[in-house]
């Protein structure tokens, strides 16, 4: 029996001479994410392909353009989207203890019409995807948030976001590996380390874990 096909449409976008964006859709989706992480390891495979790195939907390739052209590679990427990819194993599940003591809680909890223990019980309830590792080593972007604490980022980011930090933006949640700037609401911290410099990958979490948080007290 032929592999069964998908309708998934990928549109392909130049990034220079030598690489690509895939984009697989627009929206914040498992199996979207499933499917890109599918794409990106059997472009991995080819000799053609330098790099696919996985987004929430998408995938950036660089290729050699002595092997391949822009457009025929292009062609190759969607053929090899319509192909469902293997059932899926569950991601790791990680479970991660956060003292819900953020210094945005109470405004999170204003803004959103709930009250702090609201906020901490609907954040603690799914079992979060880690939809792609970016932005600073170790992140992990987790979602979907639950449609009852989606609030756009904060107006002003802070400078200094301290390392541990568990944050909210959009319909994402995410755990500051390193003291950096940021702009996600501060809702609790944990004493979980995500980057792991001695460790090959060097972050906890990787793209299709899970993450689920519960609350402590310090």
């Amino acid at each position: 029996m032929p592999p069964r096909r998908s309708t998934v449409r990928v549109h392909i976008h130049p990034l220079g001479d030598t690489a690509l964006i895939a984009e697989l859709g627009t929206r914040l989706d498992s199996a979207l994410n499933t499917r890109a992480i599918a794409l990106a390891a059997a472009l991995k495979k080819r000799r053609d392909v330098h790099q696919a790195v996985v987004g929430a939907v998408s995938v950036t390739v660089s290729f050699d353009p002595d092997l391949i052209s822009h457009d025929a590679l292009g062609a190759a990427i969607r053929r090899l989207a319509t192909k469902r990819p293997p059932i899926e194993e569950p991601g790791r599940l990680h479970r991660i203890p956060v003292v819900y003591d953020g210094p945005d809680l109470n405004q999170v909890a204003s803004s959103l019409g709930v009250t702090p223990r609201q906020v901490i019980e609907l954040h603690g309830r799914p079992i979060y995807r880690a939809f792609l590792i970016g932005f600073v080593p170790g992140w992990a972007y987790l979602g979907p948030l639950p449609d009852e604490l989606v609030l756009p980022r904060r107006p002003v980011p802070r400078t200094l976001v301290p390392a541990g930090s568990v944050a909210i933006a959009g319909r994402q949640t995410g755990i500051y590996p390193l003291a950096t700037p940021g702009g996600w609401h501060l809702i609790g911290r944990t004493s979980v380390r995500l980057f792991l410099p001695d460790s090959d990958p060097p972050s906890l979490f990787r793209a299709g874990d899970r993450v689920k948080f519960f609350a402590i007290q310090e």
